[in-house]
This record gives structure tokens, C-alpha cells and sequence, in this order.
């Protein structure tokens, strides 16, 4: 009995470091940690592919338990004010801080958009309420996190309009005066899902010819900006890495479109576009619009194009016109729409599957004349700055932190 007591916690052991174990790069730092991070997230993606499988529940219903986890109750506290307000129809965190400004002095303002693949996140996660009062306090800034609209319940364009309907709320004079909010001093940004819709929303404001505030800079921090192409060198490098996979952000963008599983498989195998789509693939070629030294071994391959039955069945269906929608997928504009952006600080990670869409964006922006800051982690991995609260407190997401903050008061 006692022999095989000991068999069998060998046993366990044995096939729990096999699963634990992946094989992540040595140049990340904190690999174990990362490793038993990962864990949990590969685990309950496991659940919810047999939940989805067997009709339980759909995958990302599984899925936002992440969320959930990490919700808190947003309260003020001796340096912020934190308040539920409605803007528009939408629901936002609106973080204030305490500590008095002069007489006639305007505070800066951050719009704040949560990542989660449109589908999972929440502005009351602890890591998005920890940053929203580090911005708020560190920069004497008022806060906007906003509590968009989720996937796959609000396909797009629901969850973009509901951020650009919180923004031009925000913007008018009369809104951004209540708040003592300096009308040159506003910017918007966003963690990759959130920077999508932070670059959408900063392209979109400028065909407002009523707009009469605009924004002064957009901090786009690991951002999914294109659905065209789903097998990038980046895609392709970083398709087995941990937090956010290949197959898990292909899911995100088919679940961000439609519910329909036809479409999902299509942009597995990236021959989702259509003739549509396909004629702006030019905006999305990275071997014109990445470096070198990201092309490595790969050779650029144009995505296929639907022809035939299939086609026509997504030819009627909103994913074919979503494809080709610059407001779903912001690379995806002339130079021309480019040029009068606002200055823009732009993160990527080396190994993230969106790291050539962050790359490609800011050489289109630069080519375009606009003002780019380009921070490109090395050791960085997708999702690494939300990674600050025990025990998935990385050091890498302090460095972060404290780069895109400095960014931030130097340049709003």
C-alpha cells in the first residue's frame, strides 16, 4: 500500500509537470511562472472546447470565467475619485484624482479601452482598475475606462460603436469642462482588442467634420489591427505560445463577426477573404511592411480567396462585410486617411501573434508623416502588461507599466 501510494504521487507528479511544461522561449524571463500561468488558461480553454462540444455552454461563455475571477467593486480611495456614469447608453468607470489642481490649471484625460478579444474583459478587472488610477494619480488625469459591449452576444460593430459613442460624449465642450478636462490634452488607448478599437476610433473621429475636439494621441498597447491576413510571420512564429495562440485569437475575430462556425474554420486556414477583402490585402502585405530582419525564413503568400458556394454563403452574411470594414480592422485605409492622426505610441511583443500587426501599423504611420513611438519588447509576450497582481505578477508588466505612464506624461 504504501509503495503504491508512492507510485501513484510519482505518478501525478510526473504527468503534472508534462502538462505544465511547455516549451517557451528561454529568452522570456520568469519561463516557470509564465508556464503555470498558462496552465490555467490552457486548462480552462480545454473545459470550455468539451463544454461547447457536448452543448453544455459555448466557448467563451466558458471562457469569462477569466473575467470574473478578476472583477472587483471600483471604489474611491484616498488619492481617486472612482464613479459609475453613463455616457451616451454606455456604462464607464470614471476614475478623478483627489490631489488639487491650480486655480485656472485643466487636467489631462485618458479614454481607456480593455482588451479580451471583444468577447471576454471588463473595465472592473483588478489589473484595468489598478492602471486607471495609476494613470489617474501619476498623471493628474481624469479616466475613462469603458465597460463596452461583449462578443459573441454584441457582434461588431456594436462593441466599436458603443466606444465611439462614449468618446464623442466625452469630447464636447461642455462634458470635458464638468470634468475640468483640458480639450488639447485628451488621449485614447487600449490593450490589444482595446487598441483596435482605440486606432478605429482615432481614425473614425477625423471623418466627423462636426467634430470640434480631437484627440491629441492614441497609445495602442499590443494591437489587433487587421483581419485579413492570419498568418503572418508573427502568427505563424508565435502560433503555440502561451496567454493568447493562434487558434485562440482566430476565434476571437470569427466570434467578433458571427457565430457562425463555417466562418471560424475558413479563418483557420485563412481562406476567409472574398473579392471584397482581397483587393485590400495591399494594406496588409508585410513583406513591404515589415522589417527585415522579421521575415526570417518566410515568404509571403497573398491569403486565398473565397470563390464559388462559399462564397455566396458569406458573401450575405455580415462576416463579408465586416472583413473590409476599416473600423473593425484600422490597417486597412489609404496613407491618405493616415496622415492627419494624432501622435501614437505603439507596443509589441516579440513573441505575440499581433506583433506584425503592431509593426506594419507603425511603418504605414510613419510613411504617412505621423509622429510614432515604437516600444518592442524583446522578452514580451501577448497580454504581459495586465500581469500585475499576485501571483501572476510579472516584472516584465512593471517595466511596462512604468515605460507607457512615462510616454504618457511627456507626451499628452
Amino acid at each position: 500500500m504504501r509503495l503504491g501510494s508512492i507510485i501513484l504521487f510519482v505518478a501525478l507528479c510526473s504527468f503534472s509537470a508534462y502538462y505544465v511544461y511547455e516549451p517557451i522561449p528561454e529568452e522570456i524571463e520568469e519561463r516557470w511562472k509564465l508556464m503555470l500561468t498558462n496552465t490555467f488558461f490552457r486548462s480552462l480553454s480545454h473545459l470550455a472546447d468539451f463544454s461547447e462540444l457536448v452543448g453544455l455552454k459555448d466557448y467563451m461563455g466558458v471562457m469569462y470565467v477569466i473575467t470574473l475571477i478578476e472583477n472587483i467593486v471600483p471604489v474611491s480611495d484616498e488619492h481617486v475619485t472612482v464613479t459609475v456614469e453613463n455616457f451616451d447608453g454606455v456604462e464607464v468607470v470614471l476614475y478623478q484624482p483627489k490631489q488639487q489642481s491650480g486655480a485656472a490649471e485643466l487636467r489631462r484625460a485618458v479614454v481607456y479601452l480593455h482588451g479580451g478579444g471583444w468577447c471576454l474583459g471588463s473595465s472592473r478587472m483588478s489589473p484595468y482598475d489598478l492602471l486607471a488610477r495609476k494613470l489617474a494619480i501619476e498623471l493628474n488625469a481624469v479616466i475613462l475606462s469603458v465597460e463596452y459591449r461583449l462578443a459573441p452576444a454584441h457582434h461588431f460593430p456594436v462593441p466599436y460603436e458603443d466606444v465611439y459613442r462614449v468618446v464623442k460624449h466625452f469630447l464636447q465642450i461642455g462634458v470635458l469642462s464638468q470634468f475640468s478636462v483640458d480639450p488639447g490634452r485628451i488621449a485614447v488607448s487600449g490593450d490589444s482588442a482595446g487598441g483596435n478599437l482605440a486606432a478605429a476610433v482615432s481614425q473614425q473621429l477625423l471623418k466627423d467634420p462636426a467634430q470640434q475636439v480631437q484627440l491629441k494621441a492614441q497609445a495602442l498597447i499590443y494591437p489587433v489591427l487587421q483581419a485579413l491576413d492570419l498568418n503572418t510571420p508573427s502568427y505563424q512564429q508565435n502560433q503555440d505560445m502561451p496567454i493568447l495562440p493562434r487558434t485562440l485569437m482566430v476565434r476571437f475575430w470569427s466570434e467578433y463577426f458571427t457565430s457562425d462556425k463555417a466562418f471560424f474554420r475558413a479563418m483557420m486556414t485563412n481562406t476567409h477573404n472574398n473579392p471584397e477583402s482581397s483587393g485590400l490585402l495591399k494594406f496588409v502585405n508585410w513583406s513591404a511592411f515589415l522589417p527585415e530582419t522579421y521575415h526570417k525564413k518566410y515568404n509571403y503568400s497573398a491569403p486565398a480567396v473565397v470563390q464559388g458556394e462559399a462564397e455566396q454563403e458569406f458573401k450575405t452574411g455580415a462576416p463579408s462585410r465586416s472583413l473590409a470594414d476599416p473600423r473593425a480592422s484600422p490597417l486597412l485605409v489609404p496613407d491618405t486617411a493616415l496622415r492627419s492622426l494624432p501622435k501614437a505610441y505603439i507596443l509589441t511583443c516579440e513573441y505575440d501573434v499581433l506583433r506584425d500587426d503592431g509593426i506594419m501599423y507603425v511603418t504605414r504611420l510613419r510613411s504617412a508623416g505621423v509622429e510614432v513611438t515604437h516600444e518592442h519588447y524583446d522578452t514580451g509576450f501577448h497580454g504581459a502588461l495586465m500581469f500585475t497582481v499576485w501571483p501572476t505578477d510579472f516584472l516584465l508588466a512593471r517595466r511596462m507599466t512604468d515605460n507607457y505612464v512615462k510616454w504618457l506624461k511627456e507626451n499628452l
